[in-house]
């Protein structure tokens, strides 16, 4: 085996992908490239725009700033991966419904940001507009303020915004 390149496993939408990558391959082109998952998309190719948001264990991560190596023995989740037994999830009937997607190209993204999202609220995370942080505090009510700005890594250059942020309230709420 060439010194640079690693045999790895990676699990993703529940299906298993055995492959040989040079181990610089970020776990972006491994998914489009090697496993031909294109749902996570390539925008920015740096971190800052959310497009390539995946699950990785549950957490979200910028797929574009993960080595593919570094997944390996994980469970990673893509857009195609949310749905269960074919039914979208809530907040992806949501997205529909209320319009969170323009041209969409973002969109894969921020239903896996605001999925992921979710969780970290249910497990007690504080955002940056949380107004008390100490421990024993519960996690704040998801209003408008805390959702923009705990999806504030994911960016919309069509402005569905407003509708993204009516849709995850919505889940919330029901």
């Amino acid at each position: 085996m060439n010194e640079h390149r690693s045999e790895i496993s990676l699990r993703v939408n529940d299906v298993t992908h055995r492959l040989t990558v040079d181990n610089r391959t970020t776990l972006l082109d491994a998914l489009r490239e090697d496993i031909g998952c294109t749902g996570p998309k390539k925008g920015c190719d740096h971190g800052q725009c959310g497009a390539c948001t995946v699950l990785i264990d549950g957490r979200r991560v910028v797929s574009c700033l993960t080595l593919a190596v570094a997944a390996e023995g994980a469970a990673v989740t893509t857009v195609e991966g949310l749905a269960v037994d074919g039914e979208p999830l809530p907040m992806q009937e949501a997205f529909i419904r209320l319009d969170g997607f323009q041209c969409g190209y973002c969109t894969s993204g921020q239903l896996c940001s605001a999925v992921g999202m979710l969780a970290e609220h249910a497990a007690g995370w504080p955002s940056a507009v949380t107004a008390d942080v100490s421990p024993d505090c519960p996690a704040p009510a998801l209003d408008a303020a805390e959702v923009r700005e705990r999806m504030s890594g994911n960016l919309c250059r069509c402005g569905a915004y407003p509708s993204i942020v009516r849709a995850v309230l919505q889940v919330v709420a029901e």
